[in-house]
């Protein structure tokens, strides 16, 4: 069955870009068909760390996204990753709704995945509250708690959203923790995750670091159900 993974979030900086990279080099592992599209005008990461696999989607018309389920249904085993920019949350539920999206896809046999990326801050957990009483909620939820961007959860245990949100069968990934510096070389390289780890990328000990972050987070993919 194809799958599609929205990867949002709304807010910019909660790390959406790197969870569609891991995503993207986690299908790309597993031998899977794999299609990616990149929404973010100004800093395209899929664009610039997956370029052979990414066509640039501006969301600049109400058919801007027509392309992404077209993809999904070439093929029965199609994985296609869409990084949402910040504040493209509307232009995706409106499609959604406009284009009869979900019925269509389960009629074409397309599994729909949201996956709402949150850093430690007020504003990720007031944008998950808006997700959940908002049109999208329908949608098979995945929450990434990126530890990335923050290690501690307070404010959403507090909220009573997380619980409300597995209640309605969303599914938790905690992305831990990668040292600041870490990604501020992969960033500052251009590499894709596996280019990041040949000889000579990083160093001895960054490249094992990373070996054992993808590793590690790979593994709690794996644990997600209904699975990915």
């Amino acid at each position: 069955m194809s799958q599609i993974h929205w990867i949002g979030g709304e807010k910019g900086g909660v790390g959406k870009s790197l969870v569609a990279r891991f995503l993207a080099q986690h299908f790309i592992d597993g031998g899977q068909p794999l299609r990616c599209f990149d929404t973010d005008r100004s800093h395209g990461a899929l664009l610039r760390y997956y370029a052979d696999y990414t066509s640039a989607t501006p969301l600049d018309s109400n058919d801007s996204l027509d392309c992404v389920l077209e993809a999904a249904a070439a093929g029965p085993e199609q994985r296609v990753v869409v990084d949402m920019a910040a504040q493209t949350q509307a232009a995706l539920t409106r499609w959604l709704h406009d284009a009869g999206v979900p019925e269509l896809a389960a009629e074409l046999g397309v599994t729909l995945n949201y996956w709402h990326v949150m850093d430690a801050g007020r504003d990720s957990v007031e944008l998950l509250a808006q997700w959940l009483d908002g049109p999208g909620a329908a949608l098979p939820l995945v929450l990434v708690l990126n530890e990335v961007r923050g290690e501690r959860f307070e404010l959403l245990a507090a909220s009573g959203l997380l619980d409300r949100a597995q209640a309605a069968g969303a599914r938790v990934l905690h992305l831990r923790k990668l040292p600041d510096a870490l990604v501020q070389k992969l960033d500052g390289q251009g590499h894709s995750f596996w280019a990041a780890q040949q000889p000579g990328a990083l160093g001895l000990l960054d490249r094992q670091r990373l070996k054992l972050w993808l590793q590690r987070t790979g593994e709690e993919l794996a644990g997600l159900t209904p699975a990915i």
